[in-house]
């Protein structure tokens, strides 16, 4: 079965069964934020081409221009009370079960980066990271940097540079180790390991489960 073949069954099928899921968030929604269930952020997909990512709204309107900007920090106060459920849960995400139906993304595969997160990458790995492969709405980088609001709140100085220095380098090389390792057995994995740590975000399952993977820098242990 090929990686887009899986992509489409799977979707199609978890489409079907979170749809309950997704009108009662909806309404909920609609009640408690600020009239906004999705929430469409472009980001940067296959062969580094821009595309609108879907989520579900868990933060106030312009929440890009306010505070942090494009970081997230732990206990954000951009981020409204429901919200803060769905991106504990990760069910923030799961609309992009539709960004996985029509192409833009995969279910693994290197998480797509915001334009100025993305530069802060080494120049390098941008030009490598999206490059024939999707996407995804788990991978190494996502699992390993679950727990990534509590690295950059307990950070002194400059979150973006913080992110820039000690953040990026070591995400974009699992991004890379995946682009080059990258098989239907090891997406298996990562979407195992994705269940395991949504509940125990400090699990270093991933390194118990995935052999020869690049090596933790020391701040990140």
């Amino acid at each position: 079965m090929t990686k887009r073949l899986f992509d489409l069954v799977l979707g199609s099928i978890l489409l079907f069964l979170f749809l309950p899921l997704f009108l009662v968030i909806a309404v909920i929604l609609l009640l408690t934020g600020e009239g906004e269930v999705f929430y469409l952020q472009e980001r940067i997909g296959l062969n580094n081409r821009p595309f609108k990512i879907i989520k579900f709204a868990t933060m106030l309107a312009n929440s890009e221009k306010i505070g942090t900007g494009s970081i997230t920090i732990k206990n954000d106060p951009r981020v409204l009370p429901f919200g803060k459920i769905l991106r504990k849960t990760k069910i923030n995400e799961i609309p992009q079960i539709i960004n996985v139906l029509i192409g833009d993304m995969s279910f693994v595969g290197p998480r797509p980066q915001m334009g100025k997160d993305f530069e802060k990458f080494p120049v390098k790995a941008q030009e490598i990271i999206y490059r024939s492969t999707r996407p995804g709405i788990t991978g190494l980088g996502s699992v390993f940097f679950r727990d990534e609001e509590r690295w950059i709140s307990e950070c002194d100085g400059d979150k973006h540079v913080y992110y820039r220095e000690k953040i990026a380098p070591y995400k974009s090389e699992l991004e890379l180790w995946y682009g080059e390792n990258q098989t239907i057995f090891l997406d298996f994995k990562i979407l195992i390991i994705t269940a395991i740590v949504i509940m125990f975000p400090r699990s270093s399952i991933m390194y118990k489960l995935i052999k020869n993977l690049p090596e933790r820098p020391s701040h990140l242990k």
